[in-house]
């Protein structure tokens, strides 16, 4: 065969992968603009008509303030997650200390445990905190990523080399500086990749604000697209809708983040 003839096959067997992995998202925007009756009588291929009564189903239940719940709750989150990630996972992957093995070892071993084992305590901690019902438990107990840590201690490990650090000590720098001006720089594929996985986490999370936060002001997307279930009756054109819309900022990120998110991959899985 001809290098053309490979490359046209080639083509044609990436744009059927890329139809059948777009299939499930273009049928999740085509069912939020039908009637949930509709969606009961068969496979819909084609644009239906009910968009505008399903999007003020959505306006009807405050859809906007949940969502703006969820990007605060998900950006901070993600912020807050890399910058303590980052400094633990820099300390174990790059400081040699007593006990050092030990504390590697004890965050591998919290990644074993199921988040449903630690959710009484994680209530009882919330209510002794006076943080229930608000948006503090959704944020600041992430940053606590323990797979983030051990993310971050891989990469450094060999992503930094120790000469580098040790020439902007020689040189008068403190360690504050070594690390946001020398070694985070190094870090940031892993970072990205660390952002977009925490901010993922936070955005699609259900078990814990659903537990936790009871205001109506205070729910995220998740929560408010619940809202329109009720025991009479389930708006499922509307949640889909809703599920559409909400997919827009991982799409975004995706999108802006996927450069970074293959090389923190790839440098993570990879020593030399």
């Amino acid at each position: 065969m001809s290098k053309r003839a490979k490359k046209a096959i080639m083509v044609l067997v990436m744009t059927v992968i890329a139809m059948i992995a777009l299939f499930p998202f273009y049928m999740m925007i085509n069912m939020g603009t039908y009637k949930t009756n509709d969606l009961y009588t068969g496979i819909k291929l084609f644009i239906g008509n009910y968009a505008k009564e399903n999007f003020h189903s959505l306006m009807q239940v405050n859809f906007l303030r949940y969502y703006w719940n969820s990007v605060f709750v998900s950006v901070s989150g993600a912020l807050l997650t890399v910058l303590v990630c980052a400094l633990c996972g820099y300390g174990l992957g790059k400081y040699k200390f007593r006990g050092q093995k030990t504390l590697t070892t004890i965050v591998m071993l919290t990644m074993m445990v199921p988040t449903q084992l630690s959710l009484v305590g994680f209530v009882k901690e919330m209510n002794f905190l006076n943080w229930s019902n608000t948006l503090l438990p959704l944020i600041i107990p992430q940053a606590a990523y323990a797979f983030g840590v051990f993310w971050i201690k891989q990469f450094t490990q060999d992503a930094i080399p120790d000469s580098v650090i040790e020439s902007a000590k020689l040189d008068g720098c403190g360690e504050a500086r070594v690390f946001f001006e020398i070694a985070l720089p190094f870090m940031k594929p892993a970072c990205a990749t660390l952002a977009l996985l925490a901010f993922l986490a936070s955005w699609n999370s259900f078990l814990v604000p659903v537990i936790i936060i009871s205001r109506e002001s205070l729910f995220t997307l998740p929560l408010g697209i619940r809202q329109l279930a009720t025991q009479f009756r389930t708006d499922l054109g509307a949640q889909i809708l809703g599920l559409t819309i909400a997919t827009i900022p991982i799409l975004i990120l995706f999108g802006y983040f996927s450069d970074n998110l293959i090389s923190g991959l790839a440098a993570a899985a990879v020593k030399e």
